[in-house]
């Protein structure tokens, strides 16, 4: 079982989330346990501030690193795992992407670490922090929504998760290329067919219509995507015939 501790100053915005669609039926599945905790309960100050002025001047205020350092201590001596990843949900941080979602989902303990206002005491970066992610090139107001983004998309990684194993091995980005369009009944709407390849019942024709139709989304959408992957023979000569549809 996965185990997932939060560290977060609004632990309620976690309980719909967790409580809703993929990721309750993977608690209840038992591959996963969650763990939201407020890090305020971890100042160790009578007001239970987390944050202060930053020094050499300057707007907002940064968390201090007391709070963080002793709950993630916490966290780590209760954990089975001896070394758990600690992730930091940061705009400076690596660009998330699928490769990153199937390298923790082989984890056994991941601890996120959200933070809010100006930013962090440096040293929680340099001395708690495994490894520091962005979900964009944006800012949010905390790192709730991104640590939201990353666990939605590791638990449904987690093995019988999802109904159909199969399921997320051919999403867009697993196979390093944007998925085929997908359609079904009826297969007519509003004048609107249904490709006649996927009617035929031909599966070896149907898989070849949905690569090449990967491959064309993918040259249109996300060129980019295709600089980064070793096509197949294949898939070479299947990516040629579509360039050939728009010179």
């Amino acid at each position: 079982m996965m185990k997932i501790d939060v560290l977060t100053l609004f632990p309620e915005m976690f309980s719909g989330v967790f409580g809703q669609s993929i990721l309750q039926k993977a608690a209840e599945k038992s591959a996963v346990q969650y763990n939201v905790v407020n890090f305020r309960e971890y100042a160790d100050n009578k007001h239970k501030t987390v944050d202060d002025y930053p020094y050499g001047g300057g707007a907002g205020m940064v968390l201090k690193p007391q709070p963080l350092f002793d709950a993630v201590a916490a966290l780590t001596e209760q954990a089975e795992s001896e070394n758990p990843r600690v992730i930091l949900l940061c705009p400076q941080g690596e660009r998330y992407d699928q490769r990153k979602a199937e390298e923790l989902a082989g984890l056994d303990h991941l601890i996120f670490i959200c933070g809010h206002y100006e930013g962090y005491d440096e040293r929680i970066r340099e001395h708690i922090v495994t490894d520091e992610i962005s979900i964009g090139d944006y800012v949010l107001t905390g790192g709730e929504i991104g640590a939201m983004v990353v666990i939605d998309s590791v638990v449904r990684l987690l093995p019988e998760v999802l109904g159909n194993e199969e399921s997320h091995m051919k999403d867009s980005f697993s196979t390093g290329l944007l998925e085929h369009p997908h359609y079904t009944r009826p297969a007519e709407y509003n004048g609107m067919k249904v490709p006649d390849v996927l009617l035929s019942g031909n599966h070896k024709l149907i898989d070849e219509w949905r690569t090449k139709e990967a491959l064309r989304r993918t040259l249109l959408r996300r060129p980019d995507l295709l600089e980064k992957i070793e096509l197949t023979k294949d898939q070479e000569k299947l990516l040629k015939e579509v360039k050939k549809e728009y010179d």
